[in-house]
């Protein structure tokens, strides 16, 4: 007797209540601690690794946050094509809440009184000092960037009938990351940087996020593929109201 669990395909949010799911819990805590360490981490600073150039475009300078930020698309990819854009939504909510959180808790811890004596106090501000303004465009870009990429992957794959992951990964990150490399980069560092680094990091950062995307294709396969039968289900969102402002799943 073969032991292959059946994997339900549901299309209605009524029908996905009543299912009891296993591995929707870790999925969100990867989801929270890989966007925190991208804003934590690498956010702000800027590195080269070569001065290779197209015309003026430095394609060998971008922002240290391509090591994390991708894998959040990724992630959440997975969360959309396995549970749905209502529970992607959710964990994106998740995030959101996560960030400001940290956001806040660096502001409190940097602006505490240093002892006596102790002497990281520049040091400490400069790695946790989070400006007002980055805050604001990390969460800004995050939100909008996420939820973008949620909606296309959940509206291509009904329009799919479920063909072609590839194209929705890809697709929905090309918008995703759009949207938010459009926000970001602008809000948080125009005026900082020259405008000619402003546009060299959006650009090179973007088409680096969705290389990621592509190159990371086979994995994202294997892992929806893991989740899918160890949940039993493939969620369609044929009746999801895909409001942004609802933390409903």
């Amino acid at each position: 007797m073969s032991d292959a669990k059946t994997i339900e395909r549901i299309d209605h949010a009524d029908a996905l209540h009543l299912h009891r799911f296993k591995y929707y819990d870790f999925a969100m805590a990867a989801f929270v601690a890989i966007l925190i360490c991208s804003n934590l981490i690498g956010a702000a600073k800027l590195v080269q690794i070569s001065e290779f150039k197209i015309g003026s475009w430095n394609v060998g300078m971008f922002g240290a946050g391509i090591l994390f930020f991708p894998l959040s698309y990724v992630l959440g990819d997975v969360l959309t094509e396995v549970y749905g854009y209502a529970r992607a939504r959710r964990v994106v909510w998740a995030g959101f809440a996560a960030v400001l959180f940290m956001a806040f808790m660096s502001w409190v811890v940097v602006a505490m009184p240093p002892a006596p004596g102790w002497e990281g106090q520049e040091a400490y501000e400069a790695v946790f000092g989070l400006t007002p303004r980055i805050v604001l465009a990390s969460i800004m870009a995050f939100w909008a960037g996420e939820l973008s990429n949620a909606f296309v992957m959940a509206r291509m794959k009904v329009a799919s009938g479920g063909k072609h992951l590839w194209q929705r990964t890809i697709g929905s990150t090309v918008v995703g990351q759009g949207v938010d490399s459009l926000i970001f980069y602008p809000v948080a560092f125009l005026g900082v940087w020259t405008v000619s680094q402003v546009v060299t990091v959006l650009l090179t950062n973007y088409f680096l996020k969705v290389l990621w995307e592509a190159v990371l294709t086979p994995v994202t396969y294997r892992v929806v593929a893991m989740l899918k039968k160890a949940e039993g289900v493939d969620v369609y969102d044929t009746d999801t109201a895909f409001t942004p402002f609802s933390i409903r799943s």
